[in-house]
């Protein structure tokens, strides 16, 4: 099976263009299988034999999201197996997705927000950093993975737009509000160091994707907000207020970066409030 995986990965690599992390789950996902496998060659596999490996990752108490990704995974790598000749018959095409429960995602009120990104005092040059991390992610509602890979070249403080790298490598660009254009420039002048990464740790360096959790842990506290918040909150809560305030969904989903209005339309359920507030309003018996 190794060789096909190889191949499989560099199919990912380069036609597919996918990120480094998306790569790696692919991987170990596939590793898992091939432990399943043993000395079974992969050519032989069958609708039983994976029907029998997901009934062992459900034994093994794994929740149905963690296993239909696996399912996914397998279901990728045998599609590309059959087109290029490399098996006759997918063993997984007849196979279906465990039903998903919908986990609604987790926001912050729009006062929460303000008091989250307040928290942080632009006094020192860690402060303004930390100050333009907030502002920027509840004003753009950028992933953390695409944050932490913003160039100064990205933004564009006259126009007022970040271009942002997203998943698989797609670009996009995002409009940026004044309040976050205006602390990153104060970061910057105080910063005085050109190179390339937009946000630096104390090492001059870019800025990892631990270091801005860590960062965001701090103002948590200080705030006084309830636990279980991460960075991926404040996106969760810029489409949420933007869809509150009557924006429609695509336009939400292009800032976002969704390839499917599926994926947007999660957040519907969390503007109740708007609803019935438009149905009062509107509903002659209401």
């Amino acid at each position: 099976m190794e060789r096909f995986v190889e191949k499989f990965i560099r199919y990912l690599e380069i036609e597919k263009n996918y990120s480094a992390h998306t790569i790696l789950n692919y991987k170990l996902d596939l590793e898992e299988f091939q432990k399943f496998l043993g000395e079974h060659p992969v050519e032989k596999v069958d609708y039983l034999g994976v029907r029998k490996y997901l009934a062992i990752m459900k034994e093994k108490g794994l929740q149905s999201r963690s296993v239909a990704r696996k399912l996914s995974s397998l279901r990728t790598f045998f599609r590309f197996l059959t087109r290029e000749g490399f098996i006759k018959a997918n063993p997984i095409a007849s196979i279906l997705s465990p039903k998903l429960d919908k986990h609604l995602p987790q926001f912050l009120t729009e006062e929460e927000a303000a008091r989250l990104i307040e928290s942080s005092i632009p006094e020192t040059l860690s402060g303004m950093r930390d100050r333009a991390i907030l502002e920027t992610f509840y004003s753009t509602g950028i992933r953390i993975s695409e944050l932490v890979g913003l160039n100064l070249d990205d933004v564009d403080v006259i126009s007022g737009i970040v271009k942002v790298r997203g998943k698989g490598k797609k670009e996009r660009i995002v409009p940026i509000g004044d309040r976050a254009i205006g602390a990153i420039r104060g970061y910057l002048e105080k910063r005085d160091m050109q190179t390339a990464a937009l946000f630096l740790n104390p090492g001059r360096r870019r800025i990892s994707d631990r270091g801005v959790r860590y960062m965001f842990k701090k103002y948590i506290l200080l705030a006084g907000i309830k636990q279980g918040v991460s960075p991926h909150t404040l996106r969760h809560s810029f489409a949420t207020h933007l869809l509150n305030r009557g924006a429609d969904l695509r336009t939400v989903q292009e800032l976002l970066g969704h390839a499917n209005l599926g994926t947007t339309q999660i957040y519907t359920h969390l503007t109740t409030e708007r609803l019935k507030n438009v149905y009062d309003k509107a509903h002659p018996r209401a």
